[in-house]
């Protein structure tokens, strides 16, 4: 963890029907802000978004929102964040987000959250980092986006490893433990298939 100072958290826009997503928001905040640790985030006031992020500002903790300008005049970016970066586009602030962070976690969310999972996955499959990535699964949540990754896995589709690419936790708690002991990807996720070319 010495090196990670900063921790992108990609979550939802809406609080979910579940009470545990957005306790499992609010306690992530407060422990990212007991450790210092800077919140890299959507920018939104709203949602499991707007409660990770009022909970770290709530204990003196850093915040930057990056949000493009369409939602910001949407009113959904109306927290007193330390820092708000606006940009022109939804690319522009996942390139802006990957830029800042040193890890990332990904709670419950909608198909915004799945594209930001989905995206900075593949990234990193593609060796274009090797930050830790961590899903946070209260509740169970992503068990079906891990059936699909199984799904995928067993249609010849990935390598095995793929799985590596990122470290499934329970509780809040368990975030900082798996972001330090995080596997580095393994080249052979990348490189099987072109073997037999």
């Amino acid at each position: 963890m010495k090196d990670v100072r900063s921790i992108c958290v990609f979550c939802g826009s809406r609080a979910g029907l579940k009470p545990a997503y957005a306790d499992a928001a609010a306690r992530l905040g407060e422990l990212m802000a007991e450790r210092g640790l800077r919140l890299i985030y959507g920018g939104g006031g709203i949602g499991l978004m707007g409660i990770i992020a009022t909970k770290v500002l709530e204990r003196d903790g850093e915040v930057v929102g990056i949000i493009p300008d369409f939602l910001l005049r949407m009113e959904v970016g109306n927290l007193p964040v330390t820092e708000q970066v606006v940009v022109g586009s939804m690319h522009e602030r996942k390139a802006e987000m990957f830029a800042r962070a040193d890890a990332f976690v990904v709670l419950p969310g909608g198909l915004g959250t799945l594209d930001e999972c989905l995206e900075i996955t593949t990234w990193k499959q593609l060796r274009q980092h090797d930050k830790p990535i961590i899903l946070l699964d209260p509740d169970d949540y992503w068990d079906p986006l891990v059936a699909l990754m199984n799904r995928v896995v067993e249609g010849g589709f990935a390598h095995h490893k793929v799985a590596d690419l990122w470290v499934r936790v329970d509780t809040p708690e368990q975030v900082f433990d798996a972001i330090a002991a995080a596997p580095q990807p393994d080249d052979e996720i990348l490189t099987s298939h072109l073997e037999r070319i």
